[in-house]
């Protein structure tokens, strides 16, 4: 009889500390609402928490009681508010802190991970005297994305997080399209666009993947275990690709593209306005394309071979058009 009434008393601690801790998580969150919109009902409160009105007015005396400046109206235009000079103490963060403490919330919110909304709502509330809190978007979807492309990013963050294998089709540089079994380890942004590190089981190493050219993507039941990343060197030093030294010779026309790519380091001015750029790129299709879509504002100087290419290669463009 006595272990039956200690269990019992040590259900009702148990149920008691988990009622306070929600009640406590309730507390907050009503708090960061006002903070946020103002003025709220208490029928909105309550259907957003899926409690009663009483229960939502037992917490706005709780939290009168604890010194928190909050106000009930009743009548039409009523409703429950807070004192409008009041926020949360925030001396802690200088205004330039708050500001980069937002922005990496909501380029982290670009990854589709919807539990910053509600990390971004708090901040919101934390640092309301912001002049503005909607000064920067940021987006990692493409133009024209349909919802599926959108949402590639966040299925492949899923997969990583779970260790899970992902199969996809592939489409490389050269152009040649592929199905892979792989295991996502790494997300990587460079150079405008990310990339993803993963062990393929194919070709049984590692290899980057560009994240636009993943088609059909789908996250398998399957887990894997995770092995030991190489480091950037050894990825570097394992690399199929050979560099070849460019010259290339753009207009003037081409230097909003080219400050897209490269710094001011690697492209020489010149009398005529133009711009001479000598770099190294990993030789394959995707170089000769990258050239043949500057169209009539590039010219490639060095290395002659590949001159002769792209001049072959515009001769075969001619004759589609020819009559």
């Amino acid at each position: 009889m006595i272990a039956v009434n200690r269990t019992h008393q040590v259900l009702s601690v148990v149920i008691l500390c988990w009622v306070i801790i929600l009640k406590t998580k309730r507390l907050l969150e009503i708090t960061t609402i006002l903070l946020n919109k103002g003025t709220i009902t208490a029928k909105e409160l309550a259907e957003r928490f899926h409690v009663s009105t009483r229960t939502i007015y037992r917490d706005i005396d709780v939290l009168s009681l604890a010194g928190i400046p909050v106000y009930m109206n009743k009548g039409n235009g009523g409703g429950i508010h807070l004192l409008a000079s009041y926020t949360l103490n925030r001396a802690f963060f200088s205004g330039q802190e708050s500001e980069n403490m937002l922005l990496a919330f909501k380029t982290l919110q670009a990854t589709q991970h919807l539990a910053l909304d509600a990390a971004l709502e708090k901040m919101g509330a934390l640092f309301k005297n912001l002049p503005n809190q909607d000064w920067v978007e940021v987006d990692f979807s493409p133009w024209a994305s349909s919802l599926k492309e959108q949402n590639k990013f966040n299925e492949i963050k899923r997969a990583m997080l779970a260790r899970n294998v992902i199969s996809f089709d592939y489409v490389n540089g050269e152009g040649q399209r592929s199905s892979r079994l792989a295991e996502p380890e790494k997300l990587v942004f460079k150079n405008h666009a990310w990339y993803l590190i993963a062990f393929c089981r194919q070709r049984q190493e590692y290899r980057t993947f560009r994240i636009s050219r993943l088609k059909r993507l789908k996250v398998l039941a399957e887990t894997f275990e995770k092995k030991v990343l190489p480091s950037r060197k050894e990825q570097e030093g394992h690399s199929r690709q050979t560099l070849v030294r460019v010259k290339l010779h753009f207009k003037a026309q081409a230097i909003n593209r080219l400050y897209d790519y490269f710094d001011d380091s690697f492209l020489v001015p010149n009398d005529d306005g133009s711009l001479t750029l000598e770099v190294e790129f990993p030789e394959g299709e995707w170089l000769y394309s990258y050239i043949l879509s500057f169209g009539s504002l590039v010219e490639v100087v060095e290395p002659e071979y590949m001159r002769n290419i792209i001049t072959e290669r515009i001769r075969q463009a001619l004759k589609i058009y020819e009559f």
